[in-house]
């Protein structure tokens, strides 16, 4: 679900925090050695969400919020700002020439450049989280 953030609105903020979780706290933050990445280069997006890229030949960026129970990926398209949020149940992130994140039939996928190689590390993290709360939803054969 994408939302137009670049105002305050509070139905929109109500929904992003039930879908993905309440923004960490300044000292949690802190303790997770951060919850936001860089910016990143965007170069494709799904048919979903062309209309909130850049038309001209200006360049796209995004950069992604960690949540409690998912993602946020924040699209910059001149002064507005988008936001779309990802449940971790439904996230996939896929690492080829690039990197993208995939979730809700939408992808949107990074440029293979420097400003990728800075976010290694909050990707990582981002991996690790994912595979923690996917441990939530295993499901094991107790007959054996």
């Amino acid at each position: 679900m994408i939302f137009n953030t670049t105002h305050t609105n509070k139905d929109a903020e109500t929904t992003i925090n039930d879908l993905v979780g309440a923004p960490y706290s300044f000292i949690e933050a802190i303790k997770m050695k951060g919850v936001g990445s860089k910016r990143m280069v965007v170069t494709e997006v799904s048919q979903g969400f062309k209309n909130i890229m850049n038309t001209v030949s200006d360049i796209n960026y995004a950069n992604i919020e960690i949540r409690k129970k998912g993602i946020l990926i924040h699209i910059n398209k001149g002064l507005k700002n988008f936001s779309w949020a990802i449940p971790f149940y439904q996230l996939y992130m896929y690492k080829t020439d690039g990197f993208s994140v995939h979730a809700q039939g939408n992808f949107v996928r990074f440029t293979n450049n420097k400003l990728l190689k800075e976010n290694k590390k909050f990707i990582a993290k981002l991996v690790d989280l994912k595979i923690e709360n996917d441990k939530n939803y295993e499901f094991y054969d107790t007959i054996s």
